[in-house]
């Protein structure tokens, strides 16, 4: 595609997603900032698993006082403190200016200890009979459902639906033009701005945050920069609903019987919440 050409894709793009939803901030800081995707509607939320977590402590502790444990905490810790492994990703790599500033692609290692437990630890006996009512909570929880077909089928299409993203030729130009912008101030050539994310070099830590060195946040600042001078966040966000409403179309069915479980799911949830919570 000549220059002149991919400008032009550029600006049908743009105008695409200006007209296909409500206003978006002039300032892209969140993923959230960009707009619903038409896959959203069919998975699992934020709120979905805050609920469901509680759903689960709940069934959990009326479980284990079944089983002889009546002051089992909601939110227990282990017996001793496991190594924590935390999965770091991103679906459009850093966007927030001053948070590639100050914390390069990890970020403020005080929210980490927000995620830790908040209950006393587990005794021995109660860690024995852990597992087997965190399993019938579960159970509970997925009554009514195929989780093999039906669960969370956004989720598994998601998979095939961003090896067709990342086969998108607008994008693919448009993460060409933001990776030479990085090269041009210094930093490595990254394939695309999820490369820069989890390049080894930042040397995550074992719950995934990173070292914030000078050099990382410097590249992370000229990242988020050249993301906003050539809008290449929107562009990228524009190839994923154009992608996942094609899916849609073709696996309607399948897709209607995943909300319909996610529905099911829900509901479990509200009643579990509504006689235990």
């Amino acid at each position: 595609m000549t220059t002149r050409g991919w400008r032009l894709s550029a600006v049908v793009v743009l105008a695409a997603i200006c007209a296909a939803g409500p206003e978006r901030p002039e300032v892209i800081r969140t993923a959230s900032d960009l707009g619903p995707l038409p896959a959203d509607h069919y998975d699992y939320t934020p709120q979905d698993y805050q609920r469901s977590q509680r759903a689960t402590a709940l069934l959990i502790r009326q479980c284990m006082a079944e089983r002889g444990h009546p002051d089992f905490p909601l939110d227990p810790r282990y017996p001793s403190d496991p190594v924590v492994a935390t999965a770091v990703s991103t679906d459009y790599g850093v966007l927030d200016l001053s948070t590639a500033r100050r914390w390069g692609y990890g970020w403020d290692p005080a929210k980490s200890l927000s995620l830790r437990p908040k209950g006393r630890r587990m005794t021995n006996a109660e860690y024995a009979d852990f597992p087997a009512c965190s399993a019938e909570a579960n159970r509970r929880l997925m009554r009514g459902i195929d989780p093999k077909r039906d669960w969370l089928y956004a989720s598994t299409r998601a998979i095939e639906v961003d090896k067709a993203v990342k086969r998108d030729p607008r994008l693919r130009a448009a993460w060409d033009v933001w990776s030479r912008c990085v090269a041009e101030q210094g930093f490595t050539r990254y394939p695309d701005p999820v490369a820069a994310y989890t390049d080894t070099a930042w040397k995550r830590d074992s719950d995934g945050n990173t070292r914030h060195t000078q050099r990382e946040r410097a590249t992370a600042v000229a990242d988020v920069i050249c993301k906003r001078r050539h809008h290449t966040a929107e562009l990228w966000h524009a190839a994923r609903a154009q992608k996942q409403a094609v899916d849609i179309t073709r696996h309607r069915d399948r897709y209607a019987a995943g909300l319909q479980a996610l529905r099911t799911y829900r509901a479990t949830i509200a009643e579990v919440l509504r006689k235990l919570g």
